[in-house]
C-alpha cells in the first residue's frame, strides 16, 4: 500500500568548501518527514553565480548543463520514491539515495553489498571489454581498428578521472548519472586537445556500453548513465566534386609514396570501400559475375561483416593492373600497397596541399565521395548504394549520401514532361493511361 509520505528536495551551495576558483559543490538534500540525507550532484558553482532563490545557476560557462542536470536528478528522485513507497510501508531518506545509487535499499555506509560480490573497478572493467574483444580480434570477428579505439577509451577515462576527481580509479557503485555529463564536459572543454563533440560523445557510448556488462554481470544494479543521450549531431562532409577528383587523379607527381597514397585514395573514390577494407584487399577479393563476366570487388567488410560488392571500374582496374608487380604487394598478398592509417592520412594532408586543394583529404572523405558519385551522378538508388558500401542497413548510408539539387532538379525535369505538356497544361487522362500500363 502507497504510504502517506512527504519528500522534499532541496538543492543547495556548500560556500564553505569553495576552492581557489571560488567555486564550491552543489548538494542535494533528501528530506521525509523529518529525516535528512544529503547527496553529492557531482557539480561546482561559482559563489556568486547560485540563485539562493531558484536553487540554481544564474550563469557561467556550464550553468544550462548544471540546471539540467539538477533537473533530471530531482525528477529521477521523485520517481524511485513513488516506486519505493509502493514496495514499502515506510520509506527512508538513506533508502532512498541507496536506490538512486544502485545500491541495496538497505545498504549502510561501510557495509558490504551482493551487488559487488565480485569487486570491480572502472578501469578493471575497461581491461575486462579490452580483453574480451581482443579474443573477438583474435578470431576474427571484430575489426583491429575497433579494438584501438577501445583502449583508447580507456585512456581517456584515465585522464578525466585523474582531472576531474584526482584519483586513479573509481569504484562502479560511485558512478552517478552526472558522470557521463563531466566525461563529456572534459572530452570537449577542458582536454587538450579537446575533442569534437560527436567524437567525444563515442567515448561516453562505449563507457555506456561497459557499465552495460557490468550490469548484466551483477556488479551494480543498474547502469547510471543508461539515460544518457549520445546522439550528438555529426557533421556534415562535404564530397569532392568529380572535378576535384579529377584534379588529384591527373596532377603529376614526383614523389613516389604520394603517388601510391593518390592511387589508394582514388581507389576508395572509385569503390567505397574504407581504409581497412583496401589495407587488406588481395587478388581473392575480385570474382567474375554474371554472363559477361564482370570483374568485380567483392568482400566482407571489417567492420560489419556485411558484404560489400562493387564492380571493377575501369580506373580501379587501372591502379590493380599498376601494382601488379609491385614487391610489397606480392610478398604481402596485396591489390595495391597502402600505409598505416595514421601514415596514409599524414600524407593525404600533403597531398592535399599540392594539388592546391581548399580542404584536407582523409580516407573517409573518399568514401562519402564514393556514395555521392553513386547516388548525385550515376543516378543510383539509396538500396544499391548501401548494399555498395557494405552498411547494414538503408539509414546509415543516408548519412553518406545526401541528395544534392541537381538530381531533384534532373528528376523533377523527367516529372515535368510526364505530367504537363508544351503549353504547362497538365496532361490530365494520358497520365492515367501512362501509369495504367
Amino acid at each position: 500500500m502507497k504510504s502517506n509520505q512527504t519528500l522534499t528536495i532541496l538543492f543547495w551551495h556548500r560556500k564553505s568548501k569553495k576552492d581557489a576558483n571560488g567555486l564550491a559543490p552543489i548538494i542535494c538534500r533528501i528530506s521525509i518527514d523529518g529525516m535528512d540525507e544529503e547527496l553529492s550532484t557531482g557539480r561546482k558553482a561559482h559563489i556568486d553565480h547560485w540563485d539562493n532563490t531558484t536553487k540554481r545557476v544564474t550563469t557561467g560557462q556550464h550553468a544550462k548543463m548544471t540546471n539540467s542536470l539538477i533537473n533530471r536528478m530531482q525528477a529521477d528522485l521523485e520517481r524511485y520514491f513513488t516506486v519505493l513507497q509502493s514496495n514499502f510501508d515506510v520509506v527512508t531518506p538513506l533508502k532512498l539515495k541507496n536506490i538512486y545509487r544502485n545500491l541495496p535499499h538497505d545498504h549502510r555506509k561501510g557495509q558490504t553489498t551482493n551487488t559487488t560480490k565480485k569487486k570491480i573497478s572502472l578501469l578493471e572493467l575497461a581491461d575486462l571489454q579490452i580483453k574480451e574483444f581482443s579474443d573477438l580480434v583474435e578470431k576474427k570477428l571484430r575489426s583491429p581498428e575497433t579494438l584501438k579505439q577501445w583502449k583508447a577509451t580507456k585512456n581517456k577515462i584515465t585522464e578525466f578521472l585523474l582531472y576531474q576527481y584526482k584519483i586513479k580509479d573509481m569504484e562502479l557503485v560511485d558512478i552517478n548519472y552526472s558522470f557521463a555529463q563531466n566525461f563529456l564536459t572534459f572530452l570537449t572543454v577542458k582536454r587538450t586537445p579537446a575533442l569534437g563533440e560527436a567524437s567525444a560523445m563515442k567515448q561516453i557510448k562505449n563507457t555506456k556500453q561497459m557499465l552495460k556488462l557490468a550490469e548484466t554481470s551483477a556488479w551494480i544494479t543498474k547502469n547510471p548513465i543508461e539515460k544518457f543521450r549520445c546522439g550528438a549531431d555529426e557533421p556534415e562532409i562535404q564530397p569532392l566534386e568529380i572535378s576535384e577528383v579529377e584534379n588529384i587523379w591527373h596532377h603529376k607527381l614526383t614523389i613516389e609514396r604520394l603517388d601510391k597514397v593518390r592511387d589508394a585514395f582514388i581507389f576508395q573514390c572509385f569503390t567505397g570501400f574504407a581504409y581497412q577494407d583496401i589495407y587488406n584487399l588481395s587478388p581473392l577479393h575480385i570474382v567474375t559475375v554474371g554472363t559477361a563476366h564482370e570483374k568485380w570487388l567483392i568482400k566482407e567488410r571489417g567492420k560489419t561483416k556485411v558484404t560489400e560488392m562493387v564492380p571493377i571500374l575501369p580506373i580501379v582496374e587501372q591502379i590493380i593492373k599498376k601494382y601488379s608487380n609491385d614487391s610489397y604487394c606480392k610478398i604481402n598478398n596485396r591489390l595495391i600497397p597502402v600505409n598505416s592509417n595514421y601514415r596514409y592520412n599524414c600524407y593525404l594532408k600533403e597531398l592535399s596541399d599540392i594539388c592546391g586543394l581548399s580542404r584536407e583529404l582523409n580516407s573517409h572523405l573518399a568514401r562519402h565521395t564514393f556514395a555521392d558519385l553513386m547516388l548525385n551522378v550515376l543516378d543510383f538508388p539509396l538500396e544499391d548504394v548501401s548494399k555498395m558500401l557494405g552498411h547494414k542497413n538503408v539509414r546509415t548510408t543516408q548519412r553518406y549520401a545526401r541528395v544534392k539539387k541537381s538530381r531533384i532538379s534532373k528528376k523533377m525535369h523527367i516529372a515535368k514532361e510526364i505530367l504537363f505538356d508544351s503549353n504547362g497544361l497538365l496532361k490530365g487522362k494520358n497520365i492515367v493511361t501512362l501509369f495504367s500500363k
